[in-house]
């Protein structure tokens, strides 16, 4: 008792004697970046891998800390908030992330952890009739709307990701817990989805429904656009797939699906004059391989690269004499402008140039596009690189370069570089038994679909 009564008076004195320790050092903010310390002299090759890597890098080193997800922007200009994550460009993000593995960028380890950590969020998260929403909170899974009305599913969003998420799950086939994890959650998903609903037993499908404004947005799903994925996957449905005549009275019809112009001495099968912005022939075809794919509308490999040469030859042209417009810089789709966002395109051309558009065309135009991807490293690089590659917008009339990234439009980048280069994306995504499926009950024809 004497000895702890002893202990206790001495304690004070005791621990003061100990020398005080040392806060741990924080750890040094890294350098800021500068674009003028990038490589130059680089081969077409190395050129290739330099833009994929960096611009990979908008997925892995800025992806959220909680979900994994692909943030909306990079920037906070539309008053988004920190935690708003995207669905559709998560979707992108995943075929960024599988680029990444393949080419050694990451461990494939890496690469199945990150995707299993996503798909986990998502399986929590909220869903509508099986389908995701725009837009997530990405510290908790509760839907953050994309505009008043829009705070329910969106299917269009949900068809980008499963663009990602079954190309994942064909890729990632290894005995592993995480390779396992994402084949298993994948597939119960991808089997909820109630494409058919979302019919309201008519004869097209429909963009979005909220459970607190029903159907009020009332947005049919007609072409020509980005959505012709979203007809493929909802006929290959095991559960709950389409009609065929969905798809014939539903995307195939409307003022803006065919088109059968010539313009600039292309002929243009499908979409709206001049053909729209060029994301209309980058998101879908991710993974849908246009190469001899057919259907009795269109061959949708003269389809996507008429529509790039006729944007080409537009810029080429310049008819509305903007300053830096030409062969070596070209291309315009949906991106920031100094405007706000735009879907720039030849009937909306505001004078910017979308990095996007010409560099995720490569499997449709690639000696123009390698022209321009020089131009924007070498000639602009001091002024649209970055950190994430190439920024979103740049106007050489209005003198503004963007500082913004979005996900929708880094995705494409490495997506379609990817493509062109080895076709991994589209072989993933072709193998699926369900694309198979969906674009056989569609009537397409296509190499990669096996014969019943």
């Amino acid at each position: 008792m004497r000895i702890l009564l002893l202990l206790l008076l001495l304690l004070p004195g005791l621990l003061a004697a100990q020398p005080t320790p040392k806060p741990a050092k924080k750890p040094a903010a890294p350098a800021a970046f500068d674009p003028r310390q990038r490589p130059r002299h680089l081969s077409d090759e190395q050129l290739l891998d330099q833009v994929q890597r960096q611009t990979f890098r908008y997925f892995w080193d800025f992806g959220h800390p909680v979900s994994g997800m692909a943030r909306e922007r990079s920037n906070k200009s539309y008053d988004y908030g920190a935690e708003v994550v995207t669905t559709g460009g998560t979707g992108f993000g995943i075929l960024a992330i599988i680029v990444a593995a393949e080419r050694g960028w990451i461990t494939r380890a890496q690469a199945a952890a990150r995707v299993s950590k996503i798909v986990n969020f998502l399986w929590k998260a909220d869903q509508y009739h099986g389908a995701f929403p725009h837009w997530y909170d990405g510290a908790t899974g509760h839907t953050i709307r994309f505009s008043p009305k829009d705070d329910g599913a969106d299917l269009v969003e949900t068809s980008f990701m499963y663009e990602g998420l079954l190309c994942a799950r064909q890729y990632f086939t290894q005995d592993t817990p995480d390779e396992s994890n994402v084949r298993n959650k994948v597939g119960w998903m991808w089997e909820g989805v109630e494409w058919s609903w979302f019919t309201q037993g008519q004869n097209v499908l429909y963009w979005h429904w909220s459970p607190n404004n029903g159907w009020s947005m009332n947005h049919q799903l007609h072409g020509w656009n980005e959505a012709l994925v979203t007809y493929v996957l909802a006929a290959g449905s095991p559960r709950y797939a389409i009609d065929k005549a969905v798809y014939d009275q539903g995307w195939a019809t409307g003022p803006d699906y065919l088109n059968g112009k010539t313009y600039y001495g292309q002929p243009l099968p499908l979409g709206p004059e001049l053909g729209g912005p060029l994301f209309f022939s980058h998101y879908s075809f991710l993974g849908l391989n246009p190469h001899g794919l057919k259907d009795a509308h269109a061959d949708y490999w003269a389809q996507n690269q008429n529509h790039t040469r006729i944007n080409y030859a537009y810029c080429v042209a310049n008819p509305r004499h903007y300053p830096g417009y030409g062969p070596n810089a070209w291309g315009l789709t949906a991106s920031d402008s100094y405007q706000g966002y735009a879907a720039h395109s030849p009937t909306e051309d505001l004078g910017v140039i979308s990095p996007t558009a010409a560099l995720s065309a490569m499997p449709y135009a690639p000696a123009e596009s390698m022209r321009a991807l020089r131009h924007f490293y070498d000639d602009l690089g001091d002024k649209i690189w970055g950190p994430y590659g190439f920024v979103d917008g740049y106007s050489e009339a209005h003198n503004w370069y963007a500082t913004s990234y979005l996900a929708i439009d880094e995705g494409p980048i490495v997506a379609m570089m990817e493509n062109h280069r080895s076709g991994l994306l589209w072989k993933l995504f072709m193998s699926a038994p369900e694309v198979q499926r969906g674009l056989t009950k569609l009537g397409f024809e296509s190499p990669d679909v096996k014969k019943p």
